[in-house]
């Protein structure tokens, strides 16, 4: 059963890297202005914006896999949990009663704890993830 649910825990966190990977794809200049607001600007750079997409599909992918995973989930964790310290407000204060307002408020925000939680759960059971390919591949 652990292998089982760190196979989702892989395949949950993966897609959702794939996701954003290709929503950047999509529509670069909104990627822009999400690193604009969320990121103070530090990935605006529109020489950054389709190699790190093409990056984060890649990861996601490696993830979902299981492949390579000692260097690929701390690699993870890294970008995940870079994410939610960007957005560190709105974890602090989902309610906007003290750090944000009502109005800038975004509890949407929120589940990004637990994706960057989910992150670290990977790295610390891997010896439990039984069904990821780099560890059917080393059976063989």
């Amino acid at each position: 059963m652990k292998a089982v649910l760190l196979l989702a825990l892989r395949a949950s966190t993966g897609a959702l890297l794939i996701i954003w990977g290709v929503l950047r794809v999509m529509s670069p200049e909104a990627a822009v202005g999400l690193s604009e607001k969320y990121y103070g600007g530090m990935i605006s750079a529109d020489a950054l914006i389709l190699p790190l997409a093409y990056g984060q599909i890649a990861l996601g992918t490696l993830v979902i896999l299981g492949l390579f995973r000692t260097i690929f989930y701390p690699l993870q964790a890294l970008v995940l949990m870079g994410g939610a310290a960007a957005i560190w407000k709105y974890l602090a204060d989902p309610l906007g009663l003290y750090l944000l307002t009502p109005e800038t408020r975004n509890i949407l925000f929120f589940p990004s704890t637990t994706v960057a939680a989910a992150s670290l759960i990977l790295i610390f059971f891997k010896e439990y993830d039984a069904i990821a390919a780099d560890r059917l591949i080393s059976r063989r």
